[in-house]
């Protein structure tokens, strides 16, 4: 008995390993072209970034608190707008009115 599940088991890793090397599909051998153009563009699209001061480079302890402070106002007034409009929805105030129609004809 032990043979007969052995023999399988060994049939099925042999036929896994063919039908394996067959979807494997190799890289080309050769090396891809560059064109000369994209390249160009390329270095001409990263030039302003190697000009450039980068974003997280304060002048000062006073610059970065500024920019946190207006930040944080920003995110508030933000917030604050979307729960005013969520307050004041009045498709959600006509459903509440409809609502309390229908309860009350019950």
């Amino acid at each position: 008995m032990a043979r007969r599940g052995s023999t399988l088991l060994v049939a099925l890793a042999l036929g896994c390993t063919l039908f394996a090397s067959r979807a494997f599909v190799s890289a080309p051998s050769t090396a891809p072209q560059v064109d000369a153009r994209v390249l160009g563009a390329t270095f001409a699209g990263l030039v302003p970034l190697a000009v450039e001061q980068p974003a997280n480079a304060y002048d000062s302890v006073v610059a970065m608190l500024q920019s946190w402070l207006v930040g944080g106002i920003s995110l508030v007034l933000i917030y604050g707008a979307a729960f005013v409009a969520a307050l004041a929805n009045p498709l959600t105030k006509r459903r509440m009115e409809v609502k309390a129609e229908v309860d009350s004809m019950k």
